[in-house]
């Protein structure tokens, strides 16, 4: 039986990176980043990457540090939010991306993961995200086909796994994780806490350990909030 478990993040990703990979990582916002792994990625100094994700991290954290080291060419995400880099370099033209709706970025890992090269939905109709696209009518109503996603290499992270790679997400912290996880040709997952085999249940796992090639127990974590609103003590 093939080893999965790695004793760090530069030896989970040993001898799988080079330029011009279709990466995808996890991640809604600043919660469920892969952040073990993707400085591995930024200290390795490959180029040309293409990333799906929601969202492009925030200032110093998670992808935003291959953003700033200018090693992604192209973005297919969902959201630019408040990640000022992340606009500046594609309205220069730095940056190649491809914004979709939320819920077809996620439908399209989706698929990607179950083996449907293409499906239709009617979000975008009528709008720039339809663009070019094949477009069809079913039961009186129009749709517009999107291709599924599909990358070279997987970054998810879970909140416990086993040796044998099976995951058990926190909360909203699930996002995007477990459909990237089914959707790449090699999957690497970074856990908060690795326990051993058994010490999960069954009924609990989210990510069966048949998707997932490697994984290690992730050094540090940070607990950002992106967004802290305060209200006054009453009196």
């Amino acid at each position: 039986m093939r080893k999965k478990t790695c004793p760090n993040a530069a030896a989970a990703l040993d001898g799988l990176l080079r330029d011009g990979l279709t990466l995808m990582s996890g991640g809604f916002g600043l919660v469920g980043n892969p952040e073990n792994l993707i400085p591995v990625i930024r200290d390795s100094g490959i180029k040309n990457l293409t990333v799906i994700s929601n969202n492009c991290g925030a200032d110093g954290f998670g992808l935003y540090l291959l953003l700033a080291n200018g090693q992604i060419k192209k973005m297919i995400a969902s959201y630019i939010g408040d990640n000022k880099l992340f606009e500046q370099l594609y309205l220069s033209g730095e940056l190649e991306l491809e914004l979709n709706p939320q819920g077809t970025l996620a439908e399209r890992i989706r698929a990607g993961g179950a083996g449907i090269p293409a499906f239709y939905t009617a979000t975008g109709v009528g709008t720039v995200v339809a663009e070019g696209k094949p477009i069809e009518e079913f039961d009186d109503r129009i749709y517009v086909r999107e291709r599924w996603l599909r990358a070279d290499i997987a970054l998810v992270k879970a909140w416990k796994g086993d040796p044998e790679g099976n995951l058990v997400y926190r909360k909203t912290a699930r996002n995007f994780n477990p459909s990237m996880a089914t959707a790449a040709d090699v999957t690497i997952a970074e856990v908060e806490h690795l326990v051993e085999l058994g010490d999960l249940d069954p009924d609990h796992i989210h990510t069966p350990g048949i998707y997932v090639d490697r994984i290690v127990q992730g050094a540090r974590y940070e607990r950002r909030i992106e967004q802290r609103t305060v209200r006054e003590r009453p009196a």
